[in-house]
C-alpha cells in the first residue's frame, strides 16, 4: 500500500513540475516566435502568465526541500518572543496578492497576542494554511479569519466555504502520501505537500493543527495551535539547550 501510494505521489509530482514548464516553454517561444505581431497588451499577459508559473515552480522547489529538511531532522527552529497578530497582517498581504477577487473575513482580539515561536517557520504555516483555504473555496469569496488566546495556546482559525473533508479521512489529512479525495482532488492546482509541512512545524514549536469539517453547511476550519509567550517557558527552553 504504502509503495502504491509513493507512486501516486511521484507521478503527481511529476505532473504538477511539467504543467508550469510547459507553460512557461509555451509562452516563451510565442512570444520569441511572433515578437513583432503581438501587441503590448498580450506581451504583459504572456509575461504574467510566464511570471505566475515560474513562481508555482519554485514553490513547489521549496516544498519539497522543505520536507528533505524536515525528514532528515535538519530543520533547525530558533524561538523567539512574536507577534502573531503583526505576523499574520504580513501572512495575508502576501497570500492575497495571488487572489484579487478573494477577501479574508478577519477579527482579531483588542489584547496584544505574542508567541514562543519561530517567526520564519510560522509564516510558512500561515501561507499554507490561508492559500489552502482559498484555493478550496468553492462558491465562496470570503474566507473566515480569527486570532484568539485559548488557555497556553494562542490559535488561527481559518475557516473556508465551499469544500468538506469527510469525518474519516480527517485524521489522515495532514500524512505526507495522503490525498483526500472529496478535497484534494480537484481541478486546483497543488503538489500535497503544504499540510504536512505545515503540521510538522507547528509540532517542531510545540504547537499542533486541528481540522473541523461539516458537510451539511459544507465548510472546512483548520485551527492552529501556538504555545504562548511566556517567561516561564523562556526558562525551561533556556535549562533544556544547557
Amino acid at each position: 500500500m504504502e509503495n502504491d501510494v509513493k507512486e501516486e505521489f511521484i507521478s503527481t509530482l511529476s505532473h504538477e513540475i511539467r504543467t508550469p514548464l510547459t507553460s512557461i516553454k509555451g509562452f516563451s517561444q510565442t512570444m520569441l516566435n511572433s515578437w513583432e505581431a503581438l501587441d503590448d497588451n498580450k506581451k504583459k499577459d504572456f509575461l504574467k502568465i510566464i511570471l505566475s508559473q515560474s513562481q508555482r515552480l519554485i514553490n513547489l522547489v521549496e516544498n519539497v526541500l522543505n520536507v528533505a529538511r524536515i525528514d532528515s531532522d535538519n530543520d533547525n527552529i530558533i524561538l523567539t518572543k512574536t507577534d502573531i497578530k503583526a505576523l499574520l497582517k504580513n501572512c495575508t498581504d502576501v497570500v492575497l496578492i495571488n487572489y484579487k477577487n478573494f477577501k479574508f473575513n478577519y477579527t482579531e482580539p483588542k489584547y496584544e497576542l505574542y508567541c514562543l515561536i519561530d517567526k520564519n517557520k510560522t509564516q510558512q504555516i500561515f501561507i499554507n494554511i490561508l492559500d489552502n483555504a482559498l484555493k478550496y473555496s468553492n462558491n465562496s469569496d470570503v474566507v473566515d479569519v480569527n486570532l484568539y488566546n485559548k488557555g497556553d495556546f494562542n490559535v488561527l482559525s481559518v475557516k473556508n466555504y465551499g469544500s468538506y473533508i469527510e469525518e474519516s479521512e480527517i485524521p489522515h489529512i495532514f500524512e505526507k502520501f495522503y490525498r483526500v479525495d472529496s478535497y484534494i482532488h480537484s481541478t486546483t492546482q497543488g503538489s500535497g505537500l503544504g499540510l504536512y509541512i505545515a503540521n510538522n512545524l507547528a509540532k517542531k514549536m510545540q504547537g499542533h493543527i486541528e481540522v473541523k469539517s461539516d458537510k451539511k453547511s459544507l465548510s472546512t476550519e483548520f485551527l492552529v495551535y501556538l504555545p504562548v509567550y511566556e517567561v516561564e517557558k523562556i526558562t525551561k527552553c533556556i535549562k533544556q539547550e544547557s
